[in-house]
């Protein structure tokens, strides 16, 4: 199982590694630049005695060739490059920031390297990002066309996480190319809002905040020692504004609260002072803004965000927890679990992947004999 090779770039927290693992791959080494990330990702390596290497450095600055990893023997090239340049929320510099050519990193080193599939995770606002000409979605055109070019056949598919049991509201754009003869197929979707019966198959209801944080215990208060991250950091003056916010709603919408509490927040800002709901999934966890408990005045804990984007109990993040209006040099928790791939939905990917490549491997024997 653990014979097909793979290499993580843009690993982050290491959402994308823990999926590709679990369904077979031996991830060689894991490339990222920020340190609390790394050593999120060292902890795992060393709890688990993997034999993956942990390299901290600008990707720009790394010659494929120096991993030594010989070109056409990597099975999975993936990883998931910043995306704030193509966020619809962001300024979408696209490719006048230096972060959106850092999705051009991903065919250096597949041009090198030459694996037999690429597997790249994106916001949706690449299908629409501008180049520097100003044409409407030619930055993505480019990117399917480089990759094309050395050979590979593209596909690519918006997913929903909650389609696929992560109690979150997530968009996310899916790029897999393979060798020009591979077939594959993208997996199929297990949940629905309501759940439905077809003739062809059942879906079952979109899993809930409720189901994934419910059982857990009451946070510890903030600079406890712990390592699983469920700590409450929340300051006095957020509990205040968030309290009278009903579960599922957020604090701009709620006009029979003083303006004191509501200060300067405009019908725009339905993420800003946002309770989740126990009955519902979340929206998009993000790097800007810190949900609430569904009834509680407080921050949800790094680890209530890990369970609601599917990470184990047993994995573990270093770095500092900050508050709503804190400032952190570099990652922190919060921006680890909210940058990163939800370790299902790239497990669903990395075994559809898999079984595409495994056939393939079946058909040149077959020819052979």
């Amino acid at each position: 199982m653990t014979s097909l090779k793979a290499l993580s770039l843009f690993s982050g927290a290491g959402g994308m590694d823990i999926g590709v693992r679990k369904a077979g791959f031996n991830v060689l080494a894991s490339i990222e630049k920020d340190p609390y990330c790394c050593q999120t990702l060292n902890g795992a390596v060393q709890r688990e005695q993997l034999d993956t290497k942990i390299i901290q450095a600008d990707i720009t600055t790394i010659d494929p060739l120096c991993l030594g990893i010989p070109p056409h023997t990597l099975d999975l090239l993936f990883g998931g490059p910043p995306c704030q340049s193509f966020s619809q929320i962001g300024k979408q510099l696209s490719l006048d920031d230096e972060r959106g050519e850092l999705l051009f990193e991903m065919v250096r080193f597949a041009a090198v390297l030459r694996p037999k599939a690429v597997l790249i995770e994106q916001v949706k606002g690449l299908l629409s990002a501008k180049d520097q000409t100003g044409k409407k979605g030619a930055v993505f055109i480019e990117l399917i066309n480089q990759l094309k070019m050395l050979g590979y056949n593209v596909q690519w598919k918006l997913i929903n996480t909650a389609d696929y049991g992560i109690p979150q509201l997530r968009n996310r754009l899916f790029i897999v190319a393979l060798e020009d003869a591979t077939v594959f197929s993208f997996p199929q979707a297990t949940h629905s809002p309501m759940g439905e019966v077809t003739l062809f198959d059942q879906k079952l209801p979109y899993v809930t905040v409720g189901q994934v944080i419910g059982g857990l215990f009451s946070p510890l208060p903030k600079g406890s020692p712990t390592l699983d991250s469920h700590v409450d950091v929340t300051p006095d003056g957020d509990r205040q504004r968030i309290h009278g916010v009903p579960e599922g709603s957020h604090l701009a919408a709620q006009a029979h609260l003083p303006d004191s509490q509501r200060k300067n927040l405009t019908p725009k800002d339905t993420t800003k002072f946002l309770r989740t709901s126990f009955s519902a999934p979340s929206k998009t966890l993000r790097c800007g803004e810190i949900f609430f408990h569904p009834t509680e005045d407080r921050y949800l804990t790094p680890r209530e965000y890990m369970r609601i984007h599917g990470y184990p109990d047993n994995y573990y993040l270093q770095g500092p927890i900050r508050g709503r209006s804190g400032r952190v040099r570099n990652l922190d928790q919060y921006r680890q679990i909210a940058n990163s791939v939800p370790p299902l939905i790239a497990f669903l990917l990395a075994q559809s992947t898999k079984d595409a490549l495994l056939c393939q491997n079946s058909l040149k024997y077959s020819d052979t004999l």
